[in-house]
């Protein structure tokens, strides 16, 4: 995993949230999203070159939605902190218990002034039906599907298969990047990290 933020971890934050974040990989997945999950094979942890850092700002972005609307960047800046959350794939394991797992973090985002963004590099039909499956997610669903990769690229997340690193991005109302997760690929990210540094961020104002 590699990991930066802009501050050391010093305080636990939202704890309740931070322990239970580990046992939601365990959570079965609902019994119609489970039928249809393609099992993938291990695969290298990461298989990219980050081109970005902590302090960079983070590229713009206009992206479409599942529900026919847009995400931009400029949606966010002067209004909201914002978290980009880019999983590898649809229709496979870790990806699709991940983004159900922050329903139960919707509080933390909210009272921390941060905003969640879903993205793959899936095409919209594939993410739309995906979706739909897990039953239902509170944040906005974008694809980075064409050009292909074009903002994983820019960050530097895009892998040599064509999927994005398993990636966790938290953007300032300024539109600085202050914490990045690139996370091994295999296993679903800790929200514990996360939290903390949307906390630090909040405190800040």
């Amino acid at each position: 995993m590699r990991l930066f933020t802009t501050l050391p971890a010093v305080v636990a934050v939202l704890a309740a949230l931070a322990l239970a974040a580990p046992a939601l990989a365990d959570a079965p997945l609902p019994p119609g999203l489970a039928a249809n999950i393609f099992q993938v094979p291990h695969l290298p942890p990461t298989d990219s070159q980050l081109a970005v850092a902590v302090g960079s700002p983070m590229p713009d972005f206009d992206l479409p939605t599942v529900t026919g609307g847009r995400v931009r960047l400029a949606d966010y800046l002067g209004k909201k902190n914002l978290v980009i959350s880019f999983v590898p794939a649809a229709w496979t394991p870790v990806c699709s218990g991940q983004w159900p797992g922050y329903n139960i973090a919707q509080d933390a985002f909210e009272e921390n002034d941060d905003a969640l963004v879903g993205i793959t590099v899936d095409n919209i039909p594939t993410l739309y039906a995906w979706t739909r499956q897990m039953g239902g997610l509170w944040f906005p669903v974008a694809s980075d599907f064409w050009p292909h990769g074009g903002l994983a690229q820019k960050l530097g997340i895009l892998r040599r298969d064509g999927v994005s690193e398993r990636a966790l991005f938290l953007v300032d109302k300024k539109g600085v990047i202050r914490f990045i997760d690139v996370h091994d690929i295999n296993v679903r990210p800790d929200l514990g990290p996360l939290l903390e540094a949307m906390a630090k961020v909040h405190a800040e104002k």
